[in-house]
């Protein structure tokens, strides 16, 4: 793992117009190459709009072979690119991804393991879930990536961070409703996520980039306020509140080390022990299934 710079690009996208979504990914892009940018992350579903419904059978595409993502896979060549879509996959299931694009063309997805169904959430009508968790070897060292509702589970984060994420980068589209929140000039859902992810990067000794997007979608709004935090749970860079922003932090491999050997509570952490426990209480749970 090197150095790097990371932009976030906190957008609002347009509800199923992709075209429009790929001008501005392509305008971001170009703006993070003049901050000198290694890798540039946008939000949850930034392709598609977050309430997509049953546009989602119109939207989704196979990542790998699309000639929509023509123009990402040749600014690719000069910027890695995290971006949302929904990937379908060989059986025609649809799920809510995460795009990792470099040198031209698309490494890996990320297929968001928890759809939520509660609340202003119902996901699970239109996407399947995805089935694993992976670490990626990258030019910037060992990544992890989730998507929203991924992160408010802990176990997601803990698998990365064991199998050797240094950094998780986490895509995002978190509504709240306006009325609730305009009355402060920081939205209460930017506190309660913050504390989530000063928290993770402490107890995990890892980055943990934080890209929410803006906007307004089917009668609700996004907060935006995405950050960057860094192993000793500072937040290290915060975007706007409810309005489209860019922002740039430094990566640096040496604080990931210096927070380790400062505080041993990741490294202690005993995969065995873990491992034995789950399996008592899974076997307990099924003894009457």
């Amino acid at each position: 793992m090197k150095k790097f710079r990371v932009s976030l690009a906190q957008i609002s996208p347009k509800l199923g117009d992709v075209d429009y979504n790929l001008k501005k990914h392509i305008n971001y892009i170009n703006r993070a190459l003049k901050k000198k940018s290694d890798i540039i992350i946008f939000p949850e579903l930034s392709l598609t709009g977050y309430s997509v419904k049953d546009l989602n059978h119109d939207l989704a595409i196979n990542p790998y072979k699309s000639p929509l993502l023509k123009p990402l896979r040749e600014k690719s060549k000069d910027i890695t690119i995290v971006c949302g879509g929904i990937e379908e996959d060989e059986n025609f299931g649809m799920y809510n991804s995460a795009f990792y694009i470099e040198d031209g063309k698309v490494k890996f997805t990320h297929r968001k393991i928890y759809p939520p169904d509660y609340g202003l959430f119902e996901e699970m009508r239109y996407f399947s879930k995805g089935k694993s968790i992976d670490v990626h070897d990258t030019r910037f060292g060992k990544i992890g990536i989730l998507i929203c509702e991924d992160l408010w589970h802990i176990s997601l984060p803990l698998l990365l961070a064991l199998q050797g994420a240094k950094v998780i980068f986490t895509l995002v589209a978190s509504p709240t409703r306006l009325a609730i929140d305009s009355v402060s000039e920081v939205p209460k859902n930017y506190i309660i996520n913050s504390e989530h992810h000063k928290t993770y990067s402490r107890l995990l000794s890892l980055y943990l980039v934080f890209c929410n997007r803006v906007g307004y979608e089917d009668g609700i709004n996004f907060w935006g306020g995405s950050e960057v935090t860094d192993p000793f749970g500072n937040v290290d860079k915060v975007a706007k509140f409810f309005d489209e922003d860019l922002i740039t932090s430094v990566i640096n491999p040496d604080s990931v080390r210096r927070a380790r050997h400062l505080a041993r509570h990741f490294l202690d952490e005993d995969i065995n022990f873990l491992r034995n426990e789950v399996k008592i209480l899974y076997d307990e749970l099924n003894k009457f299934r």
